[in-house]
């Protein structure tokens, strides 16, 4: 009998035990199911806009890659929902190119956006826009819950969207039909009681695949092919596809008939002239790449009249313009006209291109503005069949920059064919490899976008546009004193705008001021005052005499002060005083202070003017600053040497 009851005590037990580990278990699991779930962060694509997604606030993760010129952003750290959400997280510099999770929070819309370059990103102006968002890391804010998945503003995914437009032109019912009825859009979570429909286009077949052909080889240029053209492709150039309208959203409708034409990006006011290798060495396939590589640039940069304007020649025998400055004046019509253009031939006969557009390309009837650095970028497969560096030399002469970028350059064998060697170094501004980019293969080119870009849009490192005639503040400063007499001064006006006209002038160009002295001082006019050459030489001939006495050292402390104190940094400073005595207080002190801060003094003496103190008010060398002439009529020979003398010098100093 005892032995029974230990039996059932023991079996009582081990129920116990049994039911009690089983409990432990069971809110264990209900614990588990208890905790919180992991947030799920959407992933989007990098051309998904901010304006197609209706959610105010979202965490997302992006994928690599947005850093692409093709996913369009408009403004700096505000930016339009017009824009790419993963372009703007990393023109922000929220997000690296190898992508990841981003905090987007939708704001008012904005009377204006600014353009930018930042983290490998050109955003682009606008003047206004409805809505837009700011970008930060893509931390979960406390208390803030996220959507797990995003609502867009039609209530179906980009993938379904896709999968029903593909089953819409499948099921076509009427064979060879051009298009399809298909559905618009509708709220989210709503059902239409009678859908929006439209008729849109059938995608049409794609084309073939286009051949590679064999490349000619002009006399003395390429012995034979350097590569046997593997399929692959570079980006954006294959025939694509077009995308299937499919679900097309209202609000993307609506946005891009809404879109406005930028004026262009002011941060890059540049007239941007391309020159591209049509010769027979290149090949229709190469050729094709080197169009792509336009097109990039062309949507790249925000081109409109207040920002970069482009054109293009190609080069073969002979320069063809395929289009000047104004032709296309936004990135599209650009992109159109690049697309059209056609493959030459013949020879690459680069120096003769470069003649052709220092001499042609330039003048304000093409569209150049004169206000804006002119850049020329020359494309070269292998090497010229002609000489370089004489025409670019006049070409940087005249004010243009020249960047070489040069693919698939001679090999050793091949080098004995090439009739300047470092002919793109012979060619640019300085050896300083700013103005030169070498690509190892055309498959490469694309690479070399962002730092071109960036190079060419740095307006204060295009040293080769700053020449004598364009880059100084240039301050006259002019004897009034009571010996000079109303006659002589007209006559002295009229040498001082002599020498000023023969100056590019514009607000980024020369400015001219000038200053009267007598025992007083008076500002005629400041550098900024007048930004047009005939505004200048009105104001000149608008001066009147003054008469009195001769304090000179006075003037040039004035002239320091009032004129070139408001000079701007990136000017060369030059004071050209003109005074037909000795002075009555000491220029000595005067004069060094001016060395001193960098003013090239220029001393023009008539008559009694004592040559001793022209000397001392010159710059060093003297014979090289100080000019005298024995009567007033005779100061308009004196104008040819000090344009030269201070041309001379200018090139003769570093310019970058």
């Amino acid at each position: 009998m005892g032995i029974v009851v230990l039996t059932m005590k023991a079996s009582v037990i081990e129920m116990f035990l049994v039911l009690l580990v089983t409990g432990i278990h069971s809110n264990k699991e209900v614990t588990k199911k208890s905790k919180r779930p992991k947030l799920t962060v959407p992933q989007i694509n990098c051309d998904v806009k901010a304006g197609k997604i209706i959610n105010p606030e979202f965490v997302v993760k992006c994928p690599a890659g947005c850093q692409d010129p093709k996913y369009h952003v408009y403004g700096t750290n505000v930016y339009a929902s017009y824009s790419s959400v993963c372009g703007a997280a990393v023109h922000s510099g929220v997000l690296s190119n190898s992508g990841g999770k981003i905090l987007v929070q939708k704001v008012a819309g904005q009377s204006g956006y600014k353009g930018s370059y930042s983290n490998g990103v050109q955003s682009l102006s606008l003047p206004r826009w409805r809505e837009s968002f700011v970008v930060s890391e893509g931390k979960s804010q406390k208390g803030v819950t996220y959507p797990a998945v995003l609502t867009y503003s039609s209530s179906k995914s980009a993938a379904a969207k896709s999968a029903e437009t593909t089953k819409a032109y499948e099921k076509s019912p009427i064979p060879g039909t051009t298009a399809q009825t298909v559905t618009l859009t509708q709220a989210p979570g709503a059902m239409p009681a009678e859908a929006t429909r439209t008729t849109l286009p059938r995608p049409p077949t794609s084309a073939g695949s286009t051949t590679s052909s064999s490349r000619p080889q002009p006399a003395g240029h390429r012995s034979q092919e350097q590569d046997l053209w593997p399929t692959t492709t570079y980006p954006g150039l294959q025939n694509k596809p077009r995308t299937s309208p499919g679900f097309v959203p209202k609000e993307e409708l609506s946005t891009e008939a809404l879109e406005p034409v930028s004026q262009g990006d002011p941060n890059c006011k540049v007239d941007l002239l391309f020159l591209i290798d049509g010769s027979s060495s290149i090949g229709r396939r190469r050729f094709r790449i080197q169009k792509q590589f336009l097109v990039d640039v062309a949507q790249a940069l925000d081109i409109g009249p207040a920002g970069p304007l482009m054109g293009v020649v190609q080069y073969g025998d002979n320069p063809a313009t395929q289009f000047n400055f104004r032709t296309h004046m936004n990135s599209q019509d650009l992109k159109t006209a690049i697309e059209k253009i056609t493959h030459k031939g013949g020879l690459s006969n680069i120096g003769r291109a470069i003649n052709f557009v220092t001499k042609t390309f330039f003048p304000k009837a093409n569209g150049n503005r004169g206000s804006a650095p002119d850049v020329v970028v020359v494309l070269v497969d292998g090497w010229p069949t002609d000489k370089v560096e004489e025409a670019s030399r006049l070409a940087r002469e005249s004010g243009i920059n020249i960047f070489f970028i040069t693919i698939e350059g001679a090999v050793e064998s091949e080098k004995q064919y090439v009739l300047e060697p470092n002919f793109p170094n012979k060619a640019v501004c300085r050896t300083n490899s700013f103005y030169t980019l070498n690509v190892p293969s055309w498959f490469s080119l694309h690479k070399t976008l962002q730092p071109l870009l960036k190079r060419v849009c740095d307006t204060d490192r295009l040293a080769c546009s700053k020449t004598c005639f364009n880059s100084a503040d240039i301050g006259f400063v002019i004897d009034g004193s009571s010996s000079v007499g109303t006659s002589n001064f007209r006559t002295v006006l009229q040498f001082v705008a002599n020498l000023s006209k023969e100056f590019e002038i514009s607000e980024t160009d020369t400015r001219i001021g000038a200053v009267q002295y007598t025992y007083e001082q008076r500002l005629e006019f400041g550098f900024e005052e007048y930004s047009t050459k005939p505004d200048v030489l009105n104001a000149i001939k608008r001066v009147g005499y003054w008469s009195g006495g001769t304090s000179t050292g006075a003037a040039i402390n004035y002239a320091l002060e009032q004129l070139f104190k408001k000079s701007k940094p990136n000017k060369r400073k030059v004071m050209i005083l003109i005074t037909d005595g000795r002075s009555y207080d000491d220029v000595r002190i005067p004069a060094m202070a001016a060395h001193r801060k960098g003013v090239v003094t220029y001393a023009v003496g008539v008559t009694w003017a004592a040559p001793d103190e022209l000397d001392i008010i010159a710059s060093h060398p003297a014979d090289h600053h100080s000019f005298f002439v024995d009567e007033f009529d005779n100061l308009y020979k004196s104008v040819p040497q000090i344009l030269q003398n201070m041309c001379t010098e200018f090139n003769s100093h570093p310019r970058n």
